[in-house]
């Protein structure tokens, strides 16, 4: 193979990631932290009226201060506690985040052997075929490791052998293609 078709087959194996993963993004929005969980200003000095706006718990408390249990010092301290409205939202992003992975790992899989098969079977001109080929191996890529982290391991295992069988089967496939052809 040439250099300048290696060079156009390695452009098609980066626009096709490209296409697949914007595709993704464009119908099926992003996860952003924002949209489940307020942005919270470290440093913001709560007072009671911020805090219980920002669905804190307020605690106004005396704190008594001495070595032998004493009433040495009483000192106001006032505090906002923001940590179950963060760990709520922080669940809530989180379990957005795998259903989107979920989505995306359910509709990419299929759509790499997909797009791997038109790169083998339809494209004579090899560097199309192959960048084709390149750019379906991405988007599996893409599909099982946004999910990855959240599967099991039979299902990671299960897909990675299937994985291996679909690309091995196209290896030889081509190869066999290729050798007719010459």
């Amino acid at each position: 193979m040439k250099i300048k078709n290696v060079v156009m087959g390695i452009g098609i194996i980066i626009l096709t990631i490209f296409v697949v993963v914007y595709g993704f993004s464009t119908f099926y929005s992003r996860v952003e932290y924002s949209d489940y969980c307020p942005e919270y200003k470290v440093g913001l000095d709560y007072n009671e009226t911020i805090c219980l706006a920002e669905g804190g718990v307020w605690y106004p408390e005396e704190i008594v201060w001495g070595e032998d249990g004493g009433a040495t010092r009483v000192a106001k301290t006032e505090r906002c506690d923001l940590g179950d409205i963060r760990e709520t939202c922080n669940k809530e992003y989180r379990e957005a985040r795998e259903k989107r992975a979920k989505i995306i790992f359910v509709i990419a899989i299929p759509l790499a052997i997909l797009i791997i098969a038109l790169g083998a079977m339809l494209f004579s001109l090899e560097s199309v075929g192959a960048g084709l080929m390149g750019g379906g191996i991405g988007t599996l890529i893409y599909g099982a490791g946004g999910y990855w982290e959240y599967a099991e391991d039979w299902i990671r295992f299960l897909s990675s052998v299937i994985g291996l069988v679909v690309l091995i089967w196209f290896a030889y496939w081509w190869n066999k293609k290729s050798s007719e052809n010459n």
